[in-house]
This record gives structure tokens, sequence and C-alpha cells, in this order.
């Protein structure tokens, strides 16, 4: 509860992926996750990272654990979502929820389709995970990191207008909603959008 109080979030960031994991090359999907957050949040944070691999009682047994046990309201993976015999982070992720936000993922699709045709291939989603006393917002985002700025961001012409929405304009109200820390966001890189009644002072 002291992270709650100081107004500090706590994101569980998780990269899944054999390869990674196994030591066969270096993970990018954590550290472009932490670098856009560090851009985009002016809400003091920390995180808690995990490197597994694509086995779905690790990847439950782990989204658990940042929830129930390191108490993070938002946990974002990377990895794990396509058609492949081996990409079970979608059904991992839902075996942890209590409601699924499907509007996270038709978005996330929405905005990669700007680029690749593939995009209908993805399979990411988003749940909360809720408990007794703590609940919090889980999102599967694509694994590439200039594929995951865009995700969160969305997308702007060359005068700076936004496009496309990216998905975490509404993260932050989302985390008000199931009884998280308020989080604010850099306008520069993302503008938290919320119902002026839910809206705070700048700090």
């Amino acid at each position: 509860m002291s992270n709650e109080m100081n107004n500090e979030i706590v994101i569980g960031l998780v990269s899944i992926s054999d390869r990674a994991s196994g030591g066969v090359y270096e993970d990018k999907g954590i550290p472009a996750l932490h670098a856009w957050l560090t851009s985009a949040l002016t809400t003091p944070f920390r995180v808690e990272t995990r490197l597994i691999a694509d086995e779905q009682a690790d990847i439950e047994r782990t989204l658990i654990e940042l929830v129930d046990v390191a108490r993070c309201a938002l946990v974002l993976t990377t990895g794990g979502t396509g058609p492949a015999r081996r990409d079970v982070t979608p059904e991992a992720t839902l075996a942890v929820g209590t409601k699924e936000m499907p509007g996270f993922g038709e978005q996330m699709r929405q905005i990669s389709l700007h680029f690749v045709p593939t995009a209908v291939l993805s399979r990411q989603l988003a749940v909360v995970r809720e408990t007794p006393d703590h609940a919090a917002l889980i999102m599967n985002l694509p694994g590439q990191p200039k594929a995951i700025k865009e995700t969160l961001e969305g997308l702007r012409d060359a005068d700076g207008k936004s496009l496309v929405g990216g998905i975490f304009a509404a993260v932050p109200y989302c985390v008000d909603l199931i009884g998280g820390p308020y989080i604010d966001t850099n306008p520069a890189v993302c503008v938290a959008w919320r119902p002026k009644s839910a809206k705070r002072p700048a700090a």
C-alpha cells in the first residue's frame, strides 16, 4: 500500500521469448518499454522486469506474481502474440484476467495496419486482474521496439498532428477506475485522456 500512498506506480515489464530468455540474442522488448515509459510518464514509477520463455504456465505464474505479490498496477508484455504454435501469451493473459478489455486489442491492430497487412494476425489483448484488495491492467504489446512505440504513442503527421491515437492515452483513466495510482503523462509524448471530473491539478 505504501506505493499507492506516495503515488509511485509499480509497472511490470515482461518479455516473452524462447530465444532471448535462452541467451540466443539480447532482449530488446524490456529496454524499449522502459525507455518509452521514461519519456512518457511524469509520475514517479519503478519497474519489475521478467524475461521468460513461451511457456503458458510460466507466463501465467509471472503475471500473477507481478500483480498479486509485486503489486503492479500495470503490466506490459511483449512477444508471443502471433499464430505460431509457441505463441501463447494471449491464452496465459486471459487465464489470469477477471475482465477482458477488448478495445485495447482492437486499437493495437488498427495502428499496426497502417504499416503491415499482417497486423490482422496479431492476437494482442488486454485484461484487468482483480484480487480482493488490488487490481491491475495487463496488456499484450508487439515484440518490435518500433511497433511498441507506435502502439503506445500513436501516429502523427509531419506537422505533429495525430493521425491515429495510441492506446496509452486511455491507460491512466483505466488505472483510476480499477483503484490504482493516478498517472500523469508528458503531453509532448502522450496526452492522458480523462473526463474533467477525474482530472487533478498538475503537481
